[in-house]
């Protein structure tokens, strides 16, 4: 079976066209915050997004404050831990505890020039999102982009580079972060969202699959003093029948000097937590589908009420 069938919905590095690189190991204290509830409410349902195992990710001694069920959602086969409190009072935290082992991704892209055979798979990421536009306009300019380029690679390649000639990594203006084509194109400037959202657009606009990654991202170096970064999020495409690759356009803004490595590498310095947008919960939630699945969603008897996240971690 072709490398990228092996995980369903899931975009699969394979080690086979890996070089050899560094890891990271590090602990997660992973904090949600549920307020704003009714006083009234006599149901809280809360859904956290869980890191999974990865042929770049090993997760180990996942625990939480208290017994979740767990679940996966059929598009991307993200896994889920799901609550339901009954009279749940104002507020209300969730906890989760993990231990993750991440790979450095460094691709070897000499194995990855010419494409392998094609499989009908992976719809979810060839076709648009609500924000990840796929129509006339981004058609024409992939079309323009990738003229005289003939593999996957050399295709994405010319994506990647006008990606980086178009935007800047910038959250001084309204409208950036939630991963708009249409913002990235109109503004040129965003953060990894929208970088990401413009590169997997024209990509699917070529044929070309590609997925984004969202989760937590470290600090460069272990045991770092500096603040935390938050969140970030990453892509990958498809090199038929071999193997997905990944990018990072926007560090590769941030950090010029590390251009060629973000085409075809990723730091250890992050952990995967869900894949994908437009996301639809298992169990279903009343709301509309999520943009993305970064911080915990709640309802309460069936409306959405405010959640945030705050983390830290321990290099091991």
């Amino acid at each position: 079976m072709a490398a990228e069938q092996t995980r369903g919905a899931q975009q699969v590095v394979s080690p086979q066209f890996m070089k050899p690189g560094g890891s990271r190991t590090f602990s997660i204290e992973y904090v949600g915050k549920i307020s704003g509830i009714p006083a009234d409410a006599k149901t809280l349902r809360v859904w956290l997004p869980v890191p999974r195992d990865s042929t770049v990710q090993a997760i180990r001694d996942l625990n939480f404050h208290a017994r979740p069920r767990l679940t996966t959602e059929i598009k991307y086969g993200n896994k889920i831990a799901y609550w339901e409190i009954e009279n749940p009072g104002a507020a209300h935290e969730v906890t989760m505890r993990f231990v993750c082992e991440r790979k450095e991704i460094v691709m070897d892209l000499s194995k990855l020039q010419t494409d392998g055979k094609s499989s009908a798979e992976f719809l979810a990421f060839l076709t648009p999102d609500k924000l990840v536009l796929v129509d006339d306009e981004i058609r024409r300019m992939a079309a323009e982009i990738t003229t005289g380029r003939r593999t996957t690679l050399e295709k994405a390649r010319a994506i990647y580079d006008h990606v980086l000639t178009r935007m800047t990594y910038d959250k001084n203006h309204a409208g950036w972060g939630l991963g708009s084509t249409r913002h990235a194109c109109d503004v040129g400037k965003g953060n990894c969202t929208d970088f990401h959202a413009l590169f997997n657009s024209l990509c699917r606009a070529e044929g070309i699959a590609s997925g984004f990654e969202i989760g937590l991202y470290l600090p460069y170096e272990k045991n770092s003093a500096e603040p935390l970064g938050g969140y970030h999020c990453w892509a990958f495409f498809l090199v038929p029948g071999k193997s997905w690759v990944p990018v990072d356009c926007s560090e590769a803004d941030r950090f010029p000097r590390r251009k060629e490595f973000f085409f075809g590498g990723h730091t250890p310095n992050r952990v995967t937590l869900s894949t994908g947008r437009d996301i639809i919960l298992e169990p279903r939630q009343e709301g509309e589908p999520l943009n993305y699945f970064l911080t915990p969603y709640a309802e309460a008897d069936g409306k959405p009420v405010k959640t945030e996240k705050t983390w830290s971690f321990r290099d091991l």
